[in-house]
């Protein structure tokens, strides 16, 4: 399937640190676009401590066992056939505790610039040596994208003041030619 603006779905981008996202289709959903997705998490693999601002994300476990948690709360944990959701501005981290594979389906609503990030984080991660976005990659994506996603993990200092100098120097020293065609960030 091949989309207006030109994107074949279904694509799949590998984060390079045990998590895989296969990106399947856009269909209109009850606040916007919904980007749907299927994920494969390796054992003990899984993203950070985050934030959707605008967009709620739901996963649903197809095979394996999903754990998850958000800020001041215990882990929990879903099975298959099992839907946990975060609704907009609900920080929250997910992994793998088994020994094989999580397979999941779900959804972010609205879509916004989850594509992009996403894929724009992956590849960050997948350059670095370090199993973290360089200083550079996660400053400009948490910058640009500040409005839609966040790392709550990250000192709000270093957000507000020390990642705004570090893309002025990005910009000065020409490390961001690959965000050429990052998109504009959404203002809700």
């Amino acid at each position: 399937m091949t989309t207006a603006s030109g994107t074949a779905y279904p694509r799949t981008i590998d984060n390079g640190v045990g998590e895989r996202l296969t990106f399947l289709r856009v269909v209109p959903g009850p606040t916007g676009d919904r980007l749907e997705i299927n994920n494969v998490v390796a054992p003990g693999a899984g993203p950070p401590m985050h934030v959707h601002l605008q967009q709620e994300e739901s996963i649903t476990v197809e095979r394996g066992q999903i754990a998850y948690q958000r800020p001041g709360e215990e882990a929990e944990f879903a099975g298959p056939g099992e839907t946990v959701v975060f609704a907009p501005g609900e920080g929250h981290r997910f992994w793998n505790p088994a020994d094989e594979d999580l397979v999941c389906s779900g959804y972010i609503e609205p879509a916004d610039s989850s594509e992009y990030y996403l894929t724009a984080m992956y590849d960050a991660l997948r350059r670095s040596d370090s199993g973290r976005p360089s200083m550079f990659d996660a400053a400009f994506l948490a910058t640009r994208y500040r409005d839609e996603f966040g790392m709550p993990e990250i000192p709000a200092a270093v957000q507000r003041i020390v990642f705004p100098v570090v893309v002025l120097a990005g910009r000065l020293l020409g490390r961001y030619d690959r965000y050429a065609d990052a998109p504009e960030p959404v203002r809700h």
